[in-house]
């Protein structure tokens, strides 16, 4: 069943547009439940806390699914709870507005639209073609291995992690950095559109202010899928190109997550452009991510098929 709900997701995650079905709107819904709370309020200086915000939505997703006893219900719903959680809108419009503006040859307004996509993910500096690489992997293919490993309930938990890593942000900014991201907005705002994700932004919780905690669970749970996908990307690209890169960083306990997904889908593409066009690499690295995911889902089914996973 896990590979007939990837299926459907897949499928019409790209088609719902309403907030209904974006993991943002339900987030911000739980951050003002958080935050209206009195009793969960008293408790912010708490280390507790910390697990009580990631662990309770994981815990009624799992109670929910394990007291329903259909099996088309139970698909019903792991089905659209990963539509919710597949994807992300804010990311695909920008994207989109960036590859516009680079084939016009606005480079400046492309540059704007890079820079508030590494903003509003609160990724460290790097290129347009490079983050995608990382978010395609965060909002796609590790979902899918949370969902098929965990279920339903492990892919809320992923999803949950990475929302509150991306919306520290806001509270990481010094008066400096927020003054130049009103000022980066005002121009933004007067080209010819916004990045989608920019107006749904929240701050998160103040129990958020303390990153450290949700870094290092995301750096552990992200150690193993992060090599699998890699080791994809070299699969569907060069090979012997990339393998090296891929074996040196395999039992590297300390080299950021993203660094090595990137590094090795950089040396599974032969990138050969011009250093005047800001398209080419990204859209050479665009589909380098989408055979990958193909890829995986090929595996996927293969495994199914032959019953290792249910």
């Amino acid at each position: 069943m896990s590979l007939l709900s990837l299926l459907i997701a897949l499928a019409a995650e790209k088609s719902l547009s309403s907030t209904l079905w974006r993991f943002d709107h339900y987030y911000q819904q739980y951050v003002s439940f958080f935050q209206r709370n009195s009793m969960l309020s008293n408790m912010k200086d708490n280390n507790l806390i910390y697990i009580i915000f990631l662990l309770l939505p994981v815990a009624i997703v799992y109670s929910v699914l394990s007291l329903v006893d259909d099996g088309l219900i139970h698909l019903v719903i792991s089905t659209l709870i990963l539509i919710v959680c597949f994807g992300c809108v804010g990311t695909r419009d920008s994207y989109k507005h960036y590859l516009h503006t680079a084939f016009r040859g606005e480079a400046t307004s492309a540059e704007l639209h890079h820079q508030q996509l590494l903003q509003d993910k609160n990724l460290p500096p790097m290129g347009f073609g490079q983050a995608l690489i990382w978010l395609n992997y965060r909002y796609y293919i590790a979902v899918m291995l949370f969902f098929v490993t965990f279920g339903a309930a492990g892919v809320v938990f992923y999803r949950l992690l990475t929302t509150v890593i991306e919306q520290q942000n806001d509270n990481s900014l010094d008066t400096n950095k927020t003054e130049k991201k009103i000022e980066r907005q005002a121009e933004f705002n007067q080209s010819e559109s916004t990045i989608a994700d920019a107006s749904e932004q929240q701050s998160a919780p103040s129990i958020s202010s303390n990153g450290k905690h949700y870094h290092q669970i995301l750096f552990y749970l992200d150690w193993l899928p992060v090599r699998i996908t890699s080791f994809g990307y070299m699969f569907v690209g060069h090979f012997s190109k990339s393998l090296p890169i891929w074996l040196e960083s395999l039992f590297d306990g300390k080299k950021p997550a993203h660094e090595i997904l990137i590094d090795v889908a950089q040396k599974s593409e032969d990138i050969m452009i011009d250093k005047d066009d800001c398209s080419a690499e990204l859209c050479l690295l665009v589909r380098l991510a989408k055979r990958t995911v193909l890829l995986i889902l090929a595996i996927i089914s293969v495994l199914t098929l032959i019953g290792l996973i249910s």
